[in-house]
């Protein structure tokens, strides 16, 4: 596998994340990260990426160490796409896409057409290249994020890690997104890794999923040998049913809601009081 972390221990500043994290990620398949917020998934993609060197360990791409390899040759070999996504004021999408290049070039040089063929395709695939000059400012959630998985296909790259790409998008978004993944990687080959907040997406769109509990990865595997209820207890505290999905036949997490104590029903508000009155 070409991407890997080895016994790698992950802190910021004095708080350590993650000890002795090891995963490898599978190639040419989808792979997704789970687990409730705080475990170190996003921080296991950050190490990944090389945004995050470990204290101990290493993170490996094609047999180096990815701390020791260039940050141009990197770039050329797998693209990230963060949480937190700040373009330009007024830039476009086709100069934005255009930036996904610059692995590929000198900073004095100008655009090859090699360069403006893979723009040009990174647009086309994603569905963006109709609105080549619109301003990136006043797209939609879903297509902003589009545009910036253009950007990741434009350095050609054989890996794309994604670090909770359907946040803050409505459901027909989400499935926008995670469904051109998906074609990416069926059609491309492409390797993807991402995060996801929602078990039953990571359970549609993974062919592997690793879940992370306290900084620890505590299973791995398909979403059929990982999605069991005793899992998803142990991992995020809530009791629930495993079906097949009925229409994909997938692993289909219900959460059950918890039996309570009974208690008194709240009044409305503004009402009066009544009890003694005569």
């Amino acid at each position: 596998m070409r991407l890997q972390a080895q016994n790698a221990q992950l802190a910021y500043d004095t708080r350590v994340i993650a000890e002795d994290l090891s995963l490898s990620i599978p190639d040419g398949k989808v792979s997704v990260l789970i687990g409730p917020n705080g475990c170190g998934k996003s921080t296991a993609l950050r190490a990944l990426a090389r945004l995050l060197p470990p204290r101990t360990g290493q993170v490996v791409l094609d047999g180096k160490s990815i701390q020791k390899t260039p940050t141009r040759e990197v770039a050329r070999l797998l693209a990230i796409l963060p949480q937190v996504l700040t373009a330009p004021e007024g830039i476009t999408i086709e100069d934005l896409v255009c930036f996904g290049r610059h692995p590929h070039r000198s900073s004095l040089k100008v655009s090859s057409e090699a360069d403006r063929e893979a723009v040009e395709w990174a647009m086309e695939v994603t569905g963006v290249a109709e609105m080549r000059h619109a301003h990136v400012d006043q797209l939609s959630g879903g297509q902003r994020q589009r545009v910036w998985i253009a950007l990741c296909l434009a350095q050609e790259t054989d890996i794309i890690l994604l670090d909770e790409p359907t946040t803050y998008l409505d459901v027909a978004y989400q499935l926008e997104v995670l469904d051109l993944l998906a074609d990416l990687n069926r059609d491309h080959g492409t390797t993807i890794a991402m995060v996801l907040h929602d078990f039953n997406m990571a359970a549609e769109y993974a062919d592997h999923i690793f879940v992370m509990h306290a900084g620890a990865l505590v299973a791995e595997g398909t979403p059929f040998e990982v999605l069991t209820p005793e899992l998803i207890h142990h991992v995020f505290g809530v009791e629930s049913r495993v079906v097949d999905h009925p229409v994909s036949g997938k692993p289909l997490c219900i959460p059950v809601r918890q039996e309570r104590m009974a208690r008194p029903a709240p009044g409305r508000r503004g009402a009066k009081a009544t009890a003694g009155a005569t």
